[in-house]
């Protein structure tokens, strides 16, 4: 599939740098047939390749790949709803759509910052479970009682699997909420987050 708009990016920058093919494939140290089938958008340029370009052009190399993302509400959605996995085990809500990320991480156009706000959040959520986890055993463990609001008729094993139920409940309606979001065009809400990632 040929990237056209990638391709005519390149070729306007180094028209306006007033190189020809064989100027750029000099400055950027590849070869001639590299710089043609990039152009002619047989080919895109990653890796070391795109490095080479965007120095010889002298841009960022991620103003050339924001050329080739794509708008794809659809799977910004899916990455959304991949957090669900957390449901199996609350790792897995940050593990698979970090996986997700990274297979389409520069075809789709807003796929990192909803990434990172989506697996932000979870890690912030993991946190929170673990902590709470390792109190209510230690509580158990060394016996002392964990303190937890009284809720008339309900005794304390209740009240800690009500709180477990509650967790879960808000990282499920959040993460649907979100689904819909990217799916609208809209911009993704996950709070409370501390930043993992920036």
């Amino acid at each position: 599939m040929k990237n056209t708009e990638m391709a005519q990016k390149i070729k306007a920058l180094r028209n306006r740098k007033g190189f020809s093919q064989e100027q750029l494939a000099s400055a950027a140290q590849i070869n001639l047939r590299t710089v043609q089938r990039i152009e002619a958008g047989d080919t895109e340029p990653r890796g070391d390749t795109l490095k080479r370009i965007s120095s010889a052009l002298d841009i960022d190399p991620d103003e050339l790949i924001g050329s080739a993302e794509q708008e794809d509400n659809g799977f910004l959605a899916f990455l959304n709803i991949s957090a669900l996995c957390f449901i199996l085990f609350p790792l897995l809500g940050i593990i698979v759509p970090l996986c997700v990320w990274m297979l389409r991480k520069d075809k789709i156009r807003n796929i990192g910052k909803v990434s990172k706000h989506l697996i932000n959040f979870q890690m912030t959520w993991s946190l929170v479970f673990f902590i709470y986890w390792a109190i209510f055993t230690s509580s158990i463990m060394l016996g002392f009682t964990m303190p937890l609001p009284k809720i008339a008729g309900i005794g304390l094993p209740e009240r800690i699997i009500l709180i477990f139920m509650l967790l879960y409940q808000i990282n499920i309606v959040i993460i649907l909420i979100n689904g819909v979001r990217s799916y609208s065009g809209q911009e993704v809400f996950y709070k409370p987050a501390i930043k993992f990632l920036k």
